[in-house]
């Protein structure tokens, strides 16, 4: 009976949106998807202009939650493509799906609405007759838009409404315009922006007339000639005839492809990098494969510099500077540097998506060199670059760990090289499989790591003389002046943020790479990974990534005396289960000799933290210390306290706050509060809440925006962050963060939320103009 009447109610609903949409017809005709494939330039001279009133609007208000793969509904309204694409009801993070889904990247995997449509996106705004009333009532965004107007909600307090619902994985209810009638009577406080206050009347009647003219799209300004001539000289390196100038472009790219790059004559501005079938001096022709090393269908591949009209948001903002500086390292270590290449490699998955076969005929200095060179870049990557957001990948990492490399001239990478070719078959990696992969594929290469250890075991071993033993010495410090040879991981749930330095005095872990291990993390979690992929593809992934990240932290655990080892690999996996390989069980046969290091004090471990601070002090970035100059003695102190927070008072705090201080003078400074949520281990990949221990927690404040899914916002005067700061040090229930929340929390209810919003966002931007981007709010609580 059941099944019957739930048969009935669709069939029921699918009914009255036929006689809606027969009922939109006769009153504005039929829907035509090719309308904004034209993007309608003509216009009142007194519709709001595209560019100036209506970007900066969606930026705003809208971007903050669509935006990216997460976008309720895929609707993504970082610019006029997203917006005239539409909604589709499809979620992308489906980790379990049996078969891959067809991918549906914005600007790569269709090119027109019309190719949209097809590909089940619906409009949300008229397509039918472009008349005023037409271009209101039978769009989706104005609609959704005006019944916030007619229902804001509360002003005051958490927002209590059964009808809304904040969790991550709640079901979307991806409505067309045949739909709204029934959907706006049953949900009347479902409005646009969801969960939020509304937008203020004058941005309302704004877009109304935007709406109203038909929504017409005004281009961009043009890119100064300065810029363009930088493109052209970017794009003539990276396309030379040569075979060595080939394969490093194509190096390159499978490493960029996620990057923001701008130049100094354009701040804000940002350029992307392609692969096209048509030269530089031609229009982009855009080869759109799963992932960049994806067999192009072409004879030639070039490598362009496309610019970005899209808006930066932070979950996925990838900035990178291009300059001469930059070309000039690139050019001596890929093409002045004296080696052959007699082929190019083909574009087979097995090879493709195996670094260390495709590129063997690079120098291996060459590309651990480059991916040294931003390491930062290189690491956010794996947490930004493919996914935005994926707790099932993150939950492989601790919540606040260092990572530290192995110097590119150190006996160790040169050991590493030379062993790279007999290792090799070994280091093969899941995207083999491409993205539709057996459940119980992690398996085998479970054993292929195992090989891969036990190899490089042995020579570590045997070479193992003195002037060889693990050293701090042999770490890279970025050659005296890079800060990216030391960086902070913070986990924030499902995201993740990299800051270069080491942050705060006492990690959870930390990781020692070298050129090996860093490669196949980038190519197992950005280039390999697809977040359209199947269970198998995903599951794969993450349980290798296991085996990367305990191969680090061996690495960095091989610098401890030797029995000194086994302690602290145990503290790291409290009540693990019993690990695949042996070599992650059992701290000495992973390196079984001494460490080439003396240690004085009773805990070899914090002696090692301070060394290897001292060690990275002269590259520490200042971004990190909060300057003296710009705070008092008594608020440097309450920062400083805030940072010193730790057990169960850190707990109770968000995961990632932003912190919005209003100094004497009126200007506003942006804090970041990072909880770190310790846990016995994250070795295994389901039930995390059961290895929790929030006794251990600790709490971070870092100067400026970390994160970009803030849990919550509070506003404080500097007269009253010693307060704000004892307050969070006393937290001991959720009660407590209640009234600290009443006291001093900007809620998702507030009238203020949309100004401090405004203000966070322009103090970033001020600050940081290349690194700022649009925050995602997405995660707020509702405290």
């Amino acid at each position: 009976m059941r099944r019957l009447l739930t048969l009935f109610i669709v069939l029921l609903l699918a009914g009255c949106a036929t006689v809606v949409a027969l009922q939109l017809e006769d009153r504005y005709g039929p829907a035509d998807p090719a309308r904004f494939d034209l993007r309608p330039t003509g216009a009142p001279a007194s519709a709001p202009d595209y560019q100036k009133d209506i970007q900066p609007i969606l930026d705003q208000r809208c971007v903050t939650c669509h935006a990216c793969y997460d976008a309720p509904c895929q609707l993504n309204l970082t610019s006029y493509a997203g917006l005239t694409r539409g909604a589709n009801p499809e979620v992308v993070y489906a980790a379990a799906r049996l078969l891959a889904a067809q991918p549906t990247r914005l600007g790569i995997d269709a090119q027109s609405n019309v190719e949209w449509r097809q590909m089940g996106f619906f409009p949300v705004l008229n397509e039918r007759q472009p008349s005023l009333e037409a271009n209101r009532e039978a769009g989706v965004m104005h609609r959704l838009l005006t019944l916030k107007q007619e229902n804001p909600g509360p002003r005051i307090g958490p927002q209590n409404d059964p009808d809304i619902d904040f969790s991550l994985d709640r079901s979307a209810q991806c409505v067309a315009a045949e739909g709204l009638d029934l959907y706006t009577r049953s949900h009347p406080t479902r409005g646009m922006p969801f969960g939020l206050p509304p937008i203020s009347s004058a941005e309302h009647r704004t877009l109304t007339r935007w709406i109203e003219a038909g929504a017409p799209y005004s281009p961009p300004p043009p890119v100064p000639q300065a810029v363009q001539t930088q493109v052209a000289d970017w794009e003539s390196f990276l396309n030379g005839d040569d075979l060595k100038s080939r394969l490093m472009a194509r190096y390159i790219f499978e490493h960029w492809y996620i990057g923001h790059f701008h130049f100094d004559e354009w701040p804000g501005h940002f350029f992307e990098l392609v692969r096209s079938s048509t030269p530089p001096g031609q229009p982009i022709r855009l080869i759109a494969t799963r992932r960049p090393y994806d067999d192009p269908a072409t004879d030639r591949v070039y490598y362009r510099l496309k610019r970005m009209e899209a808006t930066s948001v932070a979950k996925k903002h990838m900035p990178l500077k291009l300059d001469a500086a930059r070309m000039a390292r690139l050019r001596e270590w890929f093409i002045t540097a004296d080696y052959p290449v007699v082929e190019l490699p083909g574009y087979a998955p097995e090879q493709a998506s195996n670094p260390f076969v495709t590129f063997r005929s690079l120098p291996v200095d060459a590309r651990y060199r480059f991916m040294l060179d931003e390491a930062q870049f290189t690491l956010m990557g794996f947490m930004k670059g493919p996914v935005c957001r994926g707790q099932v990948a993150l939950n492989v990492i601790n919540d606040h760990f260092w990572v530290v490399f192995v110097a590119p001239d150190s006996k160790e990478t040169k050991l590493m090289n030379a062993m790279l070719d007999a290792a090799t078959p070994a280091l093969r990696l899941p995207a083999e499989h491409e993205s539709t992969a057996g459940l119980l594929a992690w398996r085998q290469y479970a054993k292929l790591e195992s090989q891969y250890l036990e190899t490089k075991s042995n020579i570590l071993a045997r070479s193992a003389t003195r002037e060889f033993l693990p050293n701090v010495r042999n770490l890279w410090d970025g050659d005296g002046k890079n800060p990216n040879a030391a960086l902070t991981v913070f986990r924030h749930f499902d995201s993740a943020s990299v800051v270069r330095g080491l942050a705060g005095e006492r990690p959870q872990t930390t990781l020692l790479l070298g050129y090996p291990l860093f490669e196949r993390m980038h190519y197992l979690l950005v280039a390999g990974f697809d977040v359209y992929g199947n269970l198998g593809h995903q599951v794969a992934t993450r349980l290798y990534m296991d085996f990367l990240r305990m191969e680090g932290e061996q690495n960095f655990l091989t610098l401890l005396p030797l029995k000194a080892r086994q302690p602290v690999l145990d503290r790291w996996y409290r009540g693990r289960s019993e690990p695949h390989i042996r070599y992650f069980a059992d701290a000495t046969s992973y390196f079984p000799k001494e460490s080439g290091m003396r240690y004085r004090s009773k805990s070899p471990l914090d002696e090692l933290y301070q060394i290897l601070q001292q060690r990275m002090s002269e590259i520490r970035d200042s971004t990190l210390d909060f300057k003296a100059s710009e705070w008092s003695a008594i608020a440097l102190g309450a920062l400083r306290q805030l940072s010193a927070t730790h057990g169960i008072a850190a707990s109770h705090m968000p995961e990632n706050s932003l912190l919005a201080i209003t100094q004497n003078d009126g200007r506003l400074h942006v804090v970041s509060l990072i909880r770190n949520s310790a846990h016995s281990n994250v070795a295994e990949l389901f039930r995390e809440a059961t290895r929790r221990l929030p006794q251990e927690d600790t709490l971070l404040a870092l100067d400026g925006v970390v994160g970009a899914y803030p849990n919550a916002i509070f506003a404080v005067d500097a007269s009253e962050l010693s307060f704000f700061s004892q307050a969070v040090a006393g937290l001991s229930s959720n009660e407590d963060l209640v009234r600290l929340t009443e006291r001093f929390g900007i809620r998702r209810t507030d009238p203020r939320f949309w100004p401090l919003s405004d203000a966070i966002h322009a103090d970033w931007r001020q600050r940081t103009p290349n690194e700022a981007a649009i925050l995602d709010y997405s995660r707020l609580e509702n405290n």
